[in-house]
């Protein structure tokens, strides 16, 4: 490790470290505007300068300069401070005067930047430039004369998404930052180029004009539009959600959020359910909450009672549903709602047991039956990284693009038994290997065979000293793990309570049901949107969504996280869990508890893993099934990437990227 001095503070510094990194370790502020933890140096900005000796006598981009030992490096002297005044002189000449009206004010590295380090004042009475806008699509509004060719977005888009659609036109003073025939920008990441513009040239189109950063209250949240967990920041302003933003998380999402995740908030506020309906004659009509509950009591009385749990819901929801379900004698649970029936005796069979961050310490990655682009795009940036690092990938499943080198070997299951000899070889041989198993893997049966190969290849040993579990199964739907914890299965999935043929049918949440199955039961919709279920019920009690309650979450590599509440549910809805502690009362049941409080604590005390903040041990392996074989074509279940949650079809934004980027149709003059 060299040893450096940073203004007179001696110092080590880790191998390879930049002198950017040893004058942080120093506890120095360098400013900076091209560079980027995450991305490669471009070194373009030159704001970074310290002076370094020894060395040229002029200052340097500690950015790209690598420290070495017995360095002396300045980052206070007045050759560097001329030096960043000259260079944000220069930054600032073509730069329009935007700061009153533009979106990035209040949270602009430029403007910061230019208060702690510029002139303040400009020598520059010539021409400006301009620069036309560019259109990215319906999530990226540019405004491109603000552009200060950091290039931050160009490495996103090459480095991390793994889609060359950003990219700069021309030279010197004539280079321009624009897509590729300035058509949308289709990833799924693309909106995360507006946390990473340091200036104003690309901010949220949904978001424009709305609000200031001072006027929103900050709350610490978990994404529910995918079973990764990514960690949140949900911005309110009184009732309403204005924007989410991603908070920074090594172990989960790093810094990055899916565009679903991020725009889908529009449709909080859109469809939702704020009174209590009835059906009567075939239509809904609005009635009163003891209304209500005094016929779901008529129904219930004496008969079974069944409980189906969606995919968005918090663990505490659950559990107060499976304690009201156990009052009343019954244990008709379930929360795959689409009928998948995959053992669940040993959880760590269902798991992703590898987590997100070792994923990308694989060297041999047999995927099976995952569109992991749409399914979980986060996850997939981390395949990207096993890939460049020289990974082999597999897949089993229809194909689809990729975002790095992967061999398809097939959409039929039944390859599982039949694999090509230098697919077992590749398994076989690599010190990590590691099998994903999807959801379209597990409606088609290859949870079995994916678990014999795990154990044939041996996919769980020591590695360095460390344990390395590579079986993992990848769930869609942010509930599943905690519901799966909580028991909210049956041996054969929702086709058990079919046959039980409830007399009551409690849905939370469940959208994707087919609703079909129980038509001799009383289906009461617990859910914030009108959606399918909503559709299908004959009695409508109004709840809250994600954002309107604290909750528990469990993702699905087994990692618990808890949320806050953000802003308050509309008209006469309430929180789930009042509305089944109610309903308990109204059924003459006890569930044993009376707070929020007390139902998280009797949650944790009867299931102790989810109070600890962190990743569940779930135990080793199950041992192989003697399962039939598996066959017939793997179907991929997510048909349109943005519209997945009954939040996301209620989203305008989503409608449109989902019309616009996933149909074709142009929209781009009507963009402004």
């Amino acid at each position: 490790m060299p040893t450096v001095t940073v203004d007179g503070t001696e110092i080590e510094v880790p191998d390879g470290a930049t002198v950017l990194q040893a004058c942080e370790l120093a506890g120095k502020e360098i400013p900076r505007f091209c560079y980027h933890e995450r991305l490669s140096i471009a070194g373009n900005c030159r704001m970074c300068l310290v002076e370094v000796k020894p060395g040229p006598p002029k200052p340097q981009a500690s950015c790209a300069l690598p420290a070495t030992q017995g360095q002396e490096i300045r980052t206070d002297s007045e050759m560097v401070k001329k030096a960043r005044e000259g260079v944000m002189e220069f930054l600032l000449i073509n730069h329009p005067l935007d700061c009153p009206i533009c979106d990035q004010g209040g949270e602009c590295d430029l403007q910061d930047q230019s208060v702690a380090y510029g002139r303040g004042g400009s020598r520059y009475h010539e021409n400006k430039r301009a620069v036309t806008e560019k259109y990215m699509g319906p999530l990226i509004k540019t405004i491109m004369t603000r552009c200060i060719h950091c290039t931050r977005c160009v490495r996103f888009s090459e480095e991390v998404a793994g889609v060359d659609e950003i990219g700069a036109l021309y030279r010197g003073e004539d280079m321009q930052i624009t897509t590729y025939l300035e058509h949308a920008a289709k990833h799924e990441l693309s909106a995360n180029v507006i946390d990473l513009c340091p200036v104003g040239a690309l901010t949220s189109r949904p978001y424009a004009y709305e609000a200031r950063p001072w006027e929103l209250k900050k709350t610490l949240g978990i994404d529910v539009s995918d079973a990764m967990g990514s960690n949140i920041r949900i911005d309110a302003r009184g009732r309403e959600v204005l924007r989410v933003l991603p908070r920074n998380n090594d172990d989960v999402n790093e810094e990055w959020l899916s565009d679903k995740a991020r725009w889908q908030v529009d449709g909080l506020a859109r469809r939702r359910l704020d009174r209590v309906w009835i059906r009567r004659d075939g239509k809904l009509q609005p009635a009163s909450w003891d209304e209500a509950f005094g016929m779901i009591a008529a129904a219930a009385r004496g008969a079974s009672v069944a409980a189906v749990a969606g995919d968005l819901l918090d663990c505490e929801t659950m559990f107060a549903a499976r304690r009201l379900m156990t009052a009343l004698g019954s244990d008709l649970l379930e929360s795959r709602q689409t009928g998948m029936s995959y053992p669940v005796g040993n959880l760590a069979g269902v798991n992703f047991n590898t987590t997100f961050a070792g994923i990308e310490t694989a060297d041999a990655v047999l995927v099976v039956g995952s569109h992991l682009r749409w399914e979980a795009p986060l996850l997939n940036v981390r395949l990207r990284k096993a890939a460049k690092r020289g990974a082999k990938i597999f897949i089993v499943g229809p194909y689809w693009d990729t975002t790095y080198a992967a061999e398809f070997l097939g959409d039929d299951a039944s390859i599982l038994h039949d694999l090509p000899d230098h697919v077992a070889a590749a398994m076989q041989s690599a010190a990590r290997p590691a099998i994903v198993v999807g959801a379209g893997g597990l409606v088609a049966g290859a949870h079995g065979p994916a678990l014999a190969l795990a154990h044939a290849w041996n996919v769980v040993r020591d590695v360095d000293g460390v344990r390395w579990n590579g079986f993992n199964v990848l769930h869609m739907a942010a509930a599943r793990m905690g519901a799966l914890m909580l028991g909210f299965a049956r041996p054969r999935g929702i086709a058990d309570l079919a046959q039980a043929a409830p007399a009551v049918l409690l849905s939370l949440g469940a959208d994707e049901v087919d609703y079909t199955r129980f038509t001799g039961a009383l289906k009461v919709y617990v859910g914030h949107h009108g959606d399918k279920g909503a559709a299908a019920a004959d009695i409508i009690l109004p709840g809250s969504a994600y954002t309107e309650k604290a909750g528990t979450y469990v993702s699905t590599e087994g990692r618990v996280q808890f949320a806050d509440k953000a802003a308050f549910a509309p008209g006469d809805a309430r929180e789930d869990w009042t509305i089944l502690r109610a309903l308990a009362d109204a059924l003459g049941v006890s569930v044993g508890f009376d707070s929020f409080e007390q139902l998280r604590s009797a949650m944790i005390a009867e299931i102790p893993g989810l109070g600890v903040d962190g990743l569940v041990d779930f135990g080793p392996l199950p041992a192989a099934e003697s399962a039939e074989r598996a066959g017939g074509t793997i179907v991929y279940p997510v048909k349109d990437f943005y519209l997945t949650n009954p939040i996301a079809r209620a989203s305008a934004t989503m409608q449109r990227c989902s019309a616009e980027l996933l149909h074709g149709e142009n929209l781009a003059e009507a963009a402004e």
